[in-house]
């Protein structure tokens, strides 16, 4: 789903018109772009965890050249963790079908 898939499913949804729902979305994204850059956790029940998490300097190799050794460096990265409500909806999905082999 795509930002205007959310969009055009909340105006619908909700019967409001897609400008009046955009703001709103927007501000949703922005808020929590905002927390994250500050290094807050953003909790929403039964949802998930949206938190920056700090990953370890470490060592990398080419693919190319694996015997060259590259240093990577330490960083922070935004990270979802899902809820249990939302793990359990997942989780209750039925596999895809495949399509046969022609």
């Amino acid at each position: 789903m795509t930002k205007a898939e959310l969009i055009d499913a909340i105006s619908e949804k909700l019967l409001l018109k897609k400008k009046d729902v955009t703001p709103v979305v927007e501000e949703v994204f922005t808020s929590i772009e905002t927390a994250l850059s500050k290094g807050e956790k953003c909790t929403f029940v039964g949802f998930g965890v949206f938190e920056v998490k700090e990953r370890a300097a470490r060592e990398g190799r080419n693919p190319q050249d694996p015997t060259k050794v590259v240093k990577i460096p330490a960083k922070k990265v935004p990270v979802f963790r899902p809820g249990k409500d939302l793990k359990e909806k997942v989780a209750a999905l039925k596999p895809a079908k495949k399509k046969a082999a022609k």
